[in-house]
């Protein structure tokens, strides 16, 4: 999911199940075209490593290019803090002691939403991806 915000308030959503890979370049092709970007705002964890990385490295590279800041924060902020798909059985859960990785036994979800406004204050400057999976 892609967001447009003017003034801090929602004006238009752009949403794919492309992988972020193909998603992203399509997206913001057409958002360029439309769109003056002034900053860039995204989750940087926890997710699929890969999704993390091609999110990051895209971002930032458009970043650099349109002298925009990048900033990042937790993806639950944007489902409710609830648990998110991982690898296998294996969901990441925010808990007391940060986010940790374990079975989802009650299959608890819940959808990701952009708020209608960004509040900007949940967002850091800190922008590269933290993994939470260990590599292979």
């Amino acid at each position: 999911m892609v967001g447009i915000y003017h003034k801090n308030m929602l004006i238009k959503t752009y949403a794919n199940d492309e992988p972020s890979s193909e998603a992203l370049p399509k997206i913001f092709d057409e958002i360029l075209r439309m769109y003056c970007i002034n900053g860039l705002f995204y989750t940087n964890t926890p997710g699929s490593f890969m999704s993390i990385k091609a999110s990051y490295v895209f971002l930032k590279s458009l970043s650099i290019a349109l002298e925009a800041p990048l900033f990042a924060c937790e993806g639950f902020v944007f489902n409710g803090n609830a648990p998110i798909k991982a690898l296998g059985s294996q969901w990441f859960f925010k808990e007391k002691e940060g986010i940790v990785l374990k079975q989802n036994p009650k299959g608890e979800t819940s959808s990701f939403v952009l708020p209608f406004k960004l509040d900007k204050n949940i967002f850091g400057i800190e922008s590269e991806p933290v993994y939470i999976l260990p590599a292979v």
